[in-house]
């Protein structure tokens, strides 16, 4: 789940490493690819076969995750349609979307105007 997943990445930058393995899951792959996107991740990667694939990511220690939060959870899903979609922190942060579409940032959901499910934000 997506939320373990941005837990072992904040805590891997805590700890000063340079690079993290985790467990692949597609959805933790697609929010990868959107935060490697934006600048927080140098490179994201897909290593292994089935069993015992892994996602690779190689930190950038000059943006790092200074914070996050969950908004959805299993027992509170919240939806929000593209008007609604606001900047966090300012412009600073990031809102990551899973729409029909995929899973998205805020800004490429407002975009191409689609709403969803709010996963969580990050800055």
């Amino acid at each position: 789940m997506y939320t373990d997943f941005i837990t072992r990445i904040k805590n891997a930058q805590d700890a000063g490493k340079s690079f993290l393995k985790a467990p692949y899951t597609k959805m933790d792959r697609f929010v990868a690819e959107v935060l490697e996107r934006k600048g927080f991740f140098k490179k994201v990667e897909v290593k292994g076969r089935k069993p015992k694939k892994v996602i690779k990511i190689v930190l950038n220690s000059s943006h790092p995750i200074r914070g996050f939060k969950f908004l959805s959870k299993p027992s509170r899903r919240i939806y929000k349609g593209c008007d609604e979609l606001k900047p966090v922190k300012g412009g600073h942060g990031l809102l990551v979307v899973s729409t029909s579409q995929g899973i998205m940032s805020g800004s490429e959901a407002r975009k191409k105007k689609i709403g969803g499910q709010i996963l969580f934000k990050i800055w």
